[in-house]
Protein backbone atom coordinates (compact mmCIF):
# COMPACT_ATOMS: atom_id res chain seq x y z
CA UNK A 1 0.00 0.00 0.00
CA UNK A 2 2.62 2.30 0.54
CA UNK A 3 4.64 1.71 -2.98
CA UNK A 4 0.89 2.18 -4.22
CA UNK A 5 0.48 5.31 -3.01
CA UNK A 6 3.57 6.57 -3.32
CA UNK A 7 3.97 5.85 -7.63
CA UNK A 8 0.00 6.98 -7.71
CA UNK A 9 0.75 10.39 -6.28
CA UNK A 10 4.04 10.80 -7.84
CA UNK A 11 2.65 9.99 -11.21
CA UNK A 12 -0.08 12.33 -10.80
CA UNK A 13 2.17 15.38 -9.70
CA UNK A 14 4.20 15.05 -12.76
CA UNK A 15 1.39 14.18 -14.75
CA UNK A 16 -0.88 17.15 -13.94
CA UNK A 17 1.88 20.01 -13.91
CA UNK A 18 2.69 18.57 -17.58
CA UNK A 19 -0.62 18.63 -18.98
CA UNK A 20 -1.39 21.66 -17.27
CA UNK A 21 1.13 23.26 -18.85
CA UNK A 22 0.39 21.93 -22.40
CA UNK A 23 -3.13 23.24 -21.71
CA UNK A 24 -2.41 26.57 -20.85
CA UNK A 25 0.18 26.85 -24.09
CA UNK A 26 -2.68 25.69 -26.11
CA UNK A 27 -5.74 27.55 -24.23
CA UNK A 28 -4.12 30.54 -22.98
CA UNK A 29 -1.04 31.34 -25.62
CA UNK A 30 1.21 31.30 -22.62
CA UNK A 31 4.70 29.39 -22.41
CA UNK A 32 5.31 29.64 -26.18
CA UNK A 33 8.40 27.62 -26.26
CA UNK A 34 9.36 24.43 -26.32
CA UNK A 35 12.08 25.14 -23.68
CA UNK A 36 9.62 26.50 -21.30
CA UNK A 37 6.70 23.62 -21.83
CA UNK A 38 10.16 20.90 -21.23
CA UNK A 39 11.01 22.88 -18.43
CA UNK A 40 7.94 22.50 -16.63
CA UNK A 41 7.48 19.02 -17.28
CA UNK A 42 11.17 18.29 -15.68
CA UNK A 43 10.39 20.49 -12.84
CA UNK A 44 7.00 18.27 -12.50
CA UNK A 45 9.34 15.04 -12.08
CA UNK A 46 11.48 16.69 -10.20
CA UNK A 47 8.79 17.54 -7.78
CA UNK A 48 7.40 14.52 -8.16
CA UNK A 49 10.45 11.86 -7.03
CA UNK A 50 11.18 14.38 -4.24
CA UNK A 51 7.48 14.14 -2.68
CA UNK A 52 7.93 10.01 -3.28
CA UNK A 53 11.04 8.47 -3.15
CA UNK A 54 11.06 8.48 0.89
CA UNK A 55 7.68 6.11 0.89
CA UNK A 56 8.69 3.83 -3.07
CA UNK A 57 10.98 3.94 -5.57
CA UNK A 58 9.82 6.62 -7.02
CA UNK A 59 9.75 5.42 -10.96
CA UNK A 60 6.43 7.56 -11.70
CA UNK A 61 6.78 5.67 -15.39
CA UNK A 62 5.77 2.22 -16.30
CA UNK A 63 8.94 1.89 -18.58
CA UNK A 64 11.25 2.91 -16.25
CA UNK A 65 9.79 0.16 -13.62
CA UNK A 66 9.80 -2.15 -16.48
CA UNK A 67 13.39 -1.27 -16.93
CA UNK A 68 14.52 -1.77 -13.29
CA UNK A 69 12.84 -5.28 -13.27
CA UNK A 70 14.74 -5.95 -16.40
CA UNK A 71 18.14 -4.85 -14.76
CA UNK A 72 17.74 -6.69 -12.11
CA UNK A 73 16.92 -3.89 -9.10
CA UNK A 74 13.22 -4.64 -8.98
CA UNK A 75 11.50 -7.68 -7.83
CA UNK A 76 9.14 -8.63 -10.68
CA UNK A 77 6.38 -9.56 -8.08
CA UNK A 78 6.28 -6.02 -6.74
CA UNK A 79 5.44 -4.96 -10.77
CA UNK A 80 1.66 -5.29 -10.75
CA UNK A 81 1.43 -2.84 -7.80
CA UNK A 82 4.10 -0.45 -9.17
CA UNK A 83 2.13 -0.87 -12.90
CA UNK A 84 -0.81 -0.36 -11.43
CA UNK A 85 -0.60 2.64 -9.24
CA UNK A 86 1.09 4.43 -11.96
CA UNK A 87 -1.61 4.43 -14.18
CA UNK A 88 -4.13 5.14 -11.76
CA UNK A 89 -2.00 8.13 -11.05
CA UNK A 90 -2.02 9.51 -14.27
CA UNK A 91 -5.88 8.51 -14.70
CA UNK A 92 -6.99 10.93 -11.67
CA UNK A 93 -4.74 13.79 -13.04
CA UNK A 94 -6.36 13.62 -16.29
CA UNK A 95 -9.98 14.13 -14.59
CA UNK A 96 -8.34 17.22 -12.71
CA UNK A 97 -6.99 18.32 -15.38
CA UNK A 98 -10.68 18.00 -17.29
CA UNK A 99 -12.36 19.28 -14.20
CA UNK A 100 -10.18 22.52 -13.76
CA UNK A 101 -10.25 23.34 -17.86
CA UNK A 102 -13.15 22.25 -19.63
CA UNK A 103 -14.72 25.53 -19.07
CA UNK A 104 -11.76 27.38 -21.05
CA UNK A 105 -11.80 24.11 -23.45
CA UNK A 106 -15.45 24.68 -24.17
CA UNK A 107 -14.84 28.79 -24.69
CA UNK A 108 -11.62 27.56 -26.96
CA UNK A 109 -13.59 25.65 -28.80
CA UNK A 110 -16.94 28.07 -29.45
CA UNK A 111 -13.78 30.61 -30.75
CA UNK A 112 -11.96 28.56 -33.32
CA UNK A 113 -15.61 26.65 -34.46
CA UNK A 114 -14.13 23.09 -33.45
CA UNK A 115 -16.74 20.49 -32.58
CA UNK A 116 -15.03 17.69 -30.08
CA UNK A 117 -14.92 14.53 -31.56
CA UNK A 118 -13.72 15.95 -35.12
CA UNK A 119 -10.24 15.73 -36.39
CA UNK A 120 -9.85 19.23 -35.48
CA UNK A 121 -10.40 18.96 -31.77
CA UNK A 122 -6.90 16.96 -32.41
CA UNK A 123 -6.30 20.93 -31.44
CA UNK A 124 -7.66 20.09 -28.02
CA UNK A 125 -6.98 16.84 -27.22
CA UNK A 126 -3.05 17.10 -27.48
CA UNK A 127 -3.54 18.43 -23.65
CA UNK A 128 -4.02 14.98 -22.48
CA UNK A 129 -2.51 12.56 -24.77
CA UNK A 130 0.40 12.72 -27.44
CA UNK A 131 -0.15 12.94 -31.04
CA UNK A 132 2.33 12.16 -34.19
CA UNK A 133 3.27 14.32 -36.12
CA UNK A 134 2.59 16.77 -32.85
CA UNK A 135 -0.40 18.74 -33.77
CA UNK A 136 1.32 22.34 -32.60
CA UNK A 137 4.40 22.16 -35.68
CA UNK A 138 3.00 22.30 -38.87
CA UNK A 139 6.54 21.08 -39.90
CA UNK A 140 6.77 17.77 -39.06
CA UNK A 141 3.91 15.99 -41.41
CA UNK A 142 6.36 13.67 -42.41
CA UNK A 143 6.57 11.89 -39.62
CA UNK A 144 5.63 8.04 -39.92
CA UNK A 145 4.62 5.51 -37.73
CA UNK A 146 8.61 3.63 -37.27
CA UNK A 147 9.80 6.96 -36.58
CA UNK A 148 7.33 7.84 -34.31
CA UNK A 149 8.34 4.57 -32.29
CA UNK A 150 11.89 5.25 -32.66
CA UNK A 151 11.57 8.80 -31.42
CA UNK A 152 10.06 7.65 -28.56
CA UNK A 153 11.72 4.52 -27.61
CA UNK A 154 14.99 6.02 -28.34
CA UNK A 155 13.96 9.11 -26.03
CA UNK A 156 13.11 6.55 -23.23
CA UNK A 157 15.99 4.80 -23.96
CA UNK A 158 18.13 7.88 -22.59
CA UNK A 159 16.07 8.43 -19.80
CA UNK A 160 16.21 4.43 -17.91
CA UNK A 161 20.19 4.55 -19.33
CA UNK A 162 20.68 8.09 -17.13
CA UNK A 163 18.56 6.80 -14.22
CA UNK A 164 20.41 4.20 -14.49
CA UNK A 165 23.54 6.02 -14.66
CA UNK A 166 23.04 8.79 -12.14
CA UNK A 167 21.96 6.53 -9.24
CA UNK A 168 24.83 3.86 -9.81
CA UNK A 169 26.89 3.72 -6.98
CA UNK A 170 29.43 2.37 -9.06
CA UNK A 171 29.06 5.41 -11.38
CA UNK A 172 32.01 7.81 -9.58
CA UNK A 173 30.88 10.62 -11.63
CA UNK A 174 26.81 10.27 -10.28
CA UNK A 175 25.37 13.50 -8.21
CA UNK A 176 24.91 13.24 -4.82
CA UNK A 177 21.52 11.99 -3.26
CA UNK A 178 20.17 14.80 -2.67
CA UNK A 179 20.43 16.39 -6.19
CA UNK A 180 19.50 12.99 -8.04
CA UNK A 181 15.40 14.11 -8.34
CA UNK A 182 16.72 17.14 -10.39
CA UNK A 183 19.37 15.84 -12.80
CA UNK A 184 16.35 13.08 -13.72
CA UNK A 185 14.02 16.38 -14.49
CA UNK A 186 16.60 17.69 -16.23
CA UNK A 187 17.18 14.78 -18.03
CA UNK A 188 13.64 14.45 -19.26
CA UNK A 189 13.57 18.32 -20.36
CA UNK A 190 16.46 17.79 -22.00
CA UNK A 191 14.84 14.69 -24.37
CA UNK A 192 11.46 16.45 -24.62
CA UNK A 193 13.68 19.32 -25.97
CA UNK A 194 14.16 17.25 -29.05
CA UNK A 195 11.58 14.41 -29.49
CA UNK A 196 8.46 17.06 -28.45
CA UNK A 197 8.55 18.47 -32.34
CA UNK A 198 8.04 14.98 -33.16
CA UNK A 199 5.87 12.97 -31.17
CA UNK A 200 5.43 15.88 -28.56
CA UNK A 201 7.33 13.33 -26.21
CA UNK A 202 5.54 10.85 -23.95
CA UNK A 203 8.39 8.71 -22.68
CA UNK A 204 5.83 7.58 -20.29
CA UNK A 205 2.82 5.14 -20.82
CA UNK A 206 0.90 5.80 -17.90
CA UNK A 207 1.08 9.40 -18.69
CA UNK A 208 0.22 8.94 -21.98
CA UNK A 209 -2.98 6.64 -21.35
CA UNK A 210 -4.55 8.24 -18.32
CA UNK A 211 -5.38 11.51 -19.78
CA UNK A 212 -6.03 10.02 -23.49
CA UNK A 213 -8.45 7.75 -21.77
CA UNK A 214 -10.21 10.85 -19.73
CA UNK A 215 -10.39 12.76 -22.71
CA UNK A 216 -11.67 9.34 -24.72
CA UNK A 217 -14.81 9.34 -22.48
CA UNK A 218 -15.47 12.88 -22.44
CA UNK A 219 -16.42 13.69 -25.97
CA UNK A 220 -13.07 13.29 -28.45
CA UNK A 221 -13.85 9.84 -28.61
CA UNK A 222 -11.85 8.70 -31.34
CA UNK A 223 -9.94 12.19 -31.85
CA UNK A 224 -8.44 11.00 -28.71
CA UNK A 225 -6.07 8.33 -30.34
CA UNK A 226 -2.95 10.03 -32.74
CA UNK A 227 -4.46 7.51 -35.61
CA UNK A 228 -6.53 4.70 -36.73
CA UNK A 229 -3.67 1.96 -36.89
CA UNK A 230 -3.27 1.89 -33.06
CA UNK A 231 -0.37 4.67 -32.78
CA UNK A 232 -1.43 5.14 -29.49
CA UNK A 233 0.05 1.99 -28.29
CA UNK A 234 2.27 1.26 -30.51
CA UNK A 235 3.99 4.73 -30.00
CA UNK A 236 3.73 6.01 -26.37
CA UNK A 237 2.79 2.59 -25.26
CA UNK A 238 5.22 -0.49 -26.78
CA UNK A 239 7.73 1.72 -28.08
CA UNK A 240 8.60 3.49 -24.13
CA UNK A 241 8.84 -0.21 -22.77
CA UNK A 242 10.97 -1.43 -25.80
CA UNK A 243 13.38 1.19 -25.35
CA UNK A 244 13.40 1.20 -21.36
CA UNK A 245 14.30 -2.32 -21.89
CA UNK A 246 17.29 -2.05 -23.93
CA UNK A 247 18.44 0.41 -21.91
CA UNK A 248 18.28 -1.84 -18.88
CA UNK A 249 19.97 -4.97 -20.69
CA UNK A 250 22.87 -2.19 -21.77
CA UNK A 251 23.49 -1.15 -18.62
CA UNK A 252 23.42 -4.31 -17.08
CA UNK A 253 25.96 -6.36 -19.46
CA UNK A 254 27.68 -3.59 -21.38
CA UNK A 255 27.66 -0.01 -18.54
CA UNK A 256 28.00 -1.50 -14.60
CA UNK A 257 30.59 -4.10 -15.78
CA UNK A 258 32.96 -1.21 -17.00
CA UNK A 259 32.34 0.54 -14.14
CA UNK A 260 32.85 -2.43 -11.94
CA UNK A 261 36.36 -2.73 -13.52
CA UNK A 262 37.08 0.46 -13.46
CA UNK A 263 36.68 0.57 -9.81
CA UNK A 264 38.14 -2.52 -9.01
CA UNK A 265 35.02 -4.40 -8.89
CA UNK A 266 34.83 -3.02 -5.08
CA UNK A 267 31.82 -0.94 -5.60
CA UNK A 268 28.03 -2.83 -4.92
CA UNK A 269 25.32 -2.14 -8.03
CA UNK A 270 22.61 -3.77 -6.71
Amino acid sequence: MKSFIGESLGTFILTLFGCSCVAVAVLFGEYGSIFQVGMVWGLGVTLAIFLTRNICCAHLNPAVSIGMVVAGRMKASKLPCYLSAQFVGAFAAGWVLYILFNPSIEAYETLHHINRGTVASIDTARMFGEFYPNPGDATTASVSLPLAMFAEGFGTFLLTLLIFALTEDCNVGRPSSSMQPFFIGMTVSSIIFFIAPLTQAGLNPARDFGPRMVAYICGWSKAAMPDSVGGAFWVYILAPILGSTIAALFFKYVFEPINKKQNGNTCCCE
